[in-house]
């Protein structure tokens, strides 16, 4: 009976998104696992694993002017996941972005897989790897810089240190990006809420915002989000992204 209810489900989202022209896709580190990149509050997620620090210090703004150079040891083996390719999830939404239906991918991750994957509306609410500018002369370096550096990265123009554009715990987010994300959720047919547990403030109370009545969580575990939703699936987000025919 499980996989009846599961299967109809799944019918009942695929019937959502072809009926749907004005999709928001809202999503976290869930979203990118199936490429390989580790999440954080998963059994086998960055808070699980040892290290001198917690991940949640380390990648802290006050921990970053302290010990810069433990935070970028930290930094390039755990977060600047090079390799990482999209998976279908990614591909599924730059498709339906490409046929009009998708308006916007709001994002947690920094990983630029959804940029890979070809879709051009992103709003990367923590900033992203991909870009890195020197602290003093704002100069631009990109994430293979950075991976290749040794100790605290350099500014080639300066010697300024290099700050990646990541949104570290205790900094803020960017106020434009947020009244984007809002604007296009607020406006949505659909939301699509992924691969996030919505533990993370102020992004995860961006969702609130959404006034409509197709709302799907898509997520391994439950979401403070589950009980509103209207349709809940705890299934894997890119094996589900693969049914979707556009």
């Amino acid at each position: 009976m499980e996989h009846i209810e599961e299967a109809e489900k799944v019918q009942q989202f695929l019937d959502m998104v072809e009926k749907s022209n004005n999709i928001v896709f809202f999503g976290g580190a869930g979203v990118s696992t199936e490429s390989g990149i580790p999440d954080f509050r998963s059994v086998d997620g960055l808070y699980h694993q040892q290290y001198d620090y917690p991940p949640e210090m380390i990648l802290s703004h006050t921990f970053y002017r302290q010990k810069p150079e433990e935070f970028y040891r930290f930094y390039r083996n755990k977060m600047l996941c090079l390799d990482a390719e999209p998976n279908m999830a990614h591909k599924k939404l730059a498709e339906l972005e490409a046929k009009g239906k998708v308006k916007a991918v709001v994002t947690q991750n920094i990983d630029g897989l959804h940029q890979k994957a070809g879709s051009k509306k992103v709003l990367e609410l923590h900033g992203s790897i991909h870009r890195n500018y020197c602290e003093s002369c704002h100069a631009f370096y990109d994430a293979e810089y950075i991976l290749h550096s040794e100790g605290v990265p350099k500014c080639e123009k300066c010697g300024g240190d290099i700050k990646p554009d990541v949104v570290l715990y205790e900094e803020g987010l960017d106020n434009k990006t947020i009244q984007e994300a809002i604007y296009y959720i607020s406006q949505a047919d659909m939301l699509i809420i992924g691969g996030t547990s919505l533990a993370v403030y102020p992004a995860a109370g961006l969702v609130d915002y959404y006034q409509g009545h197709k709302l799907v969580v898509i997520n391994k575990s439950a979401t403070t989000k589950d009980s509103s939703a209207d349709l809940v699936l705890p299934v894997a987000i890119g094996e589900l992204f693969g049914k979707i025919t556009c």
